[in-house]
C-alpha cells in the first residue's frame, strides 16, 4: 500500500510562531513540515494549514503558511470540528440546467469533482490538536498517514504516545522522505531531481 500523490491532500496543523519554540526538536519538525509542502506543491497536491487559537498563538510559520491554499483559525483542538472536512471533501455540483430543458436520456451526468480520500497529515502538538483532528479524519473515513518527523510535542513522550495511539486507530505512520518518495513513484517524474534537491 503506497502513496499515490494524485489521491493526497497535506494538511498541516498549528506550526505557530510562538508555540514552536517550545517543540521538543521543533527547528527539524519545522524544516520537515516545509519541505513536504514544497514536495506537495511541486506534485499538485493540496495543502491545507490550521491555526489554533492565532490571536493568542500567533500566525503559522510565514513560509509554510504561504504554501497553504487555505489556513483554518480554529479553537476546538480537532480541525474537523470547525470545518475542515468541508474543504478536503467538497460538495459534489448542483446538476446543470432543469428537468425541462432535456430529455432525461440526452441529459449529461453531473461532473463530480474527484475526490482526494487520502490526507497526509502532520503537526503540532501531536498528542493534542493532530491526534485529535486525524483520529476524526478517520472516523470521516478518511485513509490517514501521519508523518512523524514533522509532528512535535512539547515532550517526546507525549509525541511518541500520540504515535502508539494513532496507530492503533488505523493511521499508516510515515516520514517525509517516504512521502515524497511514493508522491514521486519513480526517478523519471518529472519533478524528480527538484524534489531530490529539497531532501538531500
Amino acid at each position: 500500500m503506497l502513496l499515490d500523490a494524485t489521491e493526497s491532500q497535506l494538511v498541516l496543523v498549528d506550526y505557530q510562531e510562538r508555540l514552536m519554540p517550545a517543540i521538543f526538536e521543533g527547528p527539524a519538525v519545522l524544516a520537515n513540515a516545509r519541505r513536504l509542502a514544497q514536495v506537495a506543491a511541486m506534485l499538485e497536491v493540496p495543502v491545507w494549514g490550521t491555526e489554533q487559537n492565532p490571536s493568542r498563538l500567533g500566525p503559522n510559520d510565514a513560509a509554510l503558511r504561504a504554501l497553504c491554499q487555505k489556513t483554518l483559525a480554529k479553537m476546538h483542538f480537532s480541525a474537523t470540528e470547525e470545518g475542515l472536512g468541508e474543504w478536503l471533501r467538497p460538495p459534489a455540483r448542483p446538476q446543470g440546467g432543469n428537468a425541462r430543458s432535456l430529455p432525461k436520456h440526452l441529459q449529461k451526468p453531473a461532473q463530480q469533482a474527484p475526490e482526494r480520500g487520502t490526507v497526509v497529515i502532520a503537526g503540532c502538538e501531536a498528542h493534542v490538536c493532530l491526534l485529535q483532528t486525524a483520529l476524526q479524519l478517520i472516523e470521516d473515513e478518511f485513509d490517514v498517514w501521519v508523518v512523524t518527523d514533522a509532528c512535535g510535542s512539547r515532550t517526546e513522550r507525549n509525541r511518541d504516545a500520540a504515535f502508539d495511539r494513532l496507530a492503533g486507530a488505523g493511521a499508516e505512520l510515515v516520514t517525509t522522505e517516504m512521502v515524497a518518495f511514493e508522491w514521486l513513484g519513480s526517478c523519471e517524474h518529472p519533478a524528480f531531481k527538484d524534489v531530490l534537491a529539497l531532501i538531500k
